[in-house]
């Protein structure tokens, strides 16, 4: 596969990574860019891992609660213009609303709202604003309580980061100030129970490549992977991290204190996981010329 400068120029921006190490590392991944990024990890060239920041969609996220259930809904635009109008903010409220009462994306598609389908509502105001728009991914959450948080607001209720938390005792102060935590740490799992398998597993696996790169034994790499492991987890998980209200104590001891239990959460980043490939052709010709 053809390494292009575009590429090189998003996998340094991703990663910090210097230019002719961001280019051998695409190389050698065939430009596969979380392959790169992992090798840049491996080799210990990369100061930053931002997958998960690559946003390219514009638009909004917009939450809705309604005691015990809160839903938090993404509604795609082309371009931040449009996540400023008024009418697509109207639609994009009273989408999330009508996803109170369903339970999936799908359904929330089929779903009536005011007399025609979710689905059918968005073709119209596409026809209407003149910008390709979709509603791309909702998430639901129940417990005894749930709050909501919205960051970058743009309108009551919707902005750029949604966040969802289901709570049993303390108040709705606590559950905002966890919800704020949310927003800004982005943590991938409440506990470490609920990590995904083959996370930690990428993880350990990329640990003990950038362990053995040291030359070390294996014995001695293995006492280290369990240290590391250990700190990626209780960075990685809710309850483990350290509240950004209050440093000296984990968002579960902050909750303890609180007398609130933690059931769940959700967060919803607008554009979140989609790739926005962006020309750069001076670059393309830069690097043409020079061979």
């Amino acid at each position: 596969m053809a390494i292009t400068a575009s590429m090189v120029k998003e996998l340094r921006d991703s990663t910090g990574a210097g230019m002719m190490d961001a280019k051998k590392a695409l190389t050698e991944t065939d430009g596969d860019m979380d392959a790169a990024v992992d090798w840049l990890r491996t080799k210990g060239l990369a100061k930053a891992a931002k997958k998960s920041g690559r946003v390219a969609a514009e638009g909004l996220v917009a939450v809705v609660v309604d005691g015990g259930k809160g839903v938090a809904v993404e509604v795609n635009s082309e371009t931040d213009f449009v996540g400023k109008n008024a009418e697509f903010q109207e639609m994009v409220s009273g989408i999330a609303r009508t996803a109170l009462g369903v339970s999936d994306i799908e359904a929330l598609k089929s779903a009536d709202m005011g007399g025609k389908s979710v689905a059918d509502v968005i073709t119209d105001k596409i026809a209407t604003i003149g910008e390709n728009m979709s509603v791309r991914r909702m998430s639901v959450i129940e417990g005894d309580a749930v709050v909501s948080y919205v960051h970058n607001a743009a309108a009551p209720g919707m902005g750029k980061i949604g966040v969802l938390v289901a709570q049993s005792g303390g108040d709705d102060a606590f559950g905002k100030q966890v919800a704020m935590h949310i927003a800004a740490v982005n943590p991938a799992a409440l506990s470490e129970d609920d990590m995904d398998p083959a996370v930690v597993e990428k993880e350990k696996q990329i640990q003990m490549d950038i362990a053995r790169e040291s030359g070390k034994p294996e014995q001695v790499i293995e006492k280290m992977i369990i240290g590391r492991m250990k700190k990626f987890v209780s960075e990685s998980t809710l309850l483990n991290q350290q509240f950004v209200v209050n440093p000296d104590l984990t968002v579960g001891e902050a909750a303890k204190e609180a007398g609130a239990t933690i059931t769940g959460f959700v967060r919803l980043e607008v554009g979140e996981g989609i790739e926005k490939k962006e020309e750069d052709f001076a670059s393309e010709v830069a690097k043409a010329v020079q061979g």
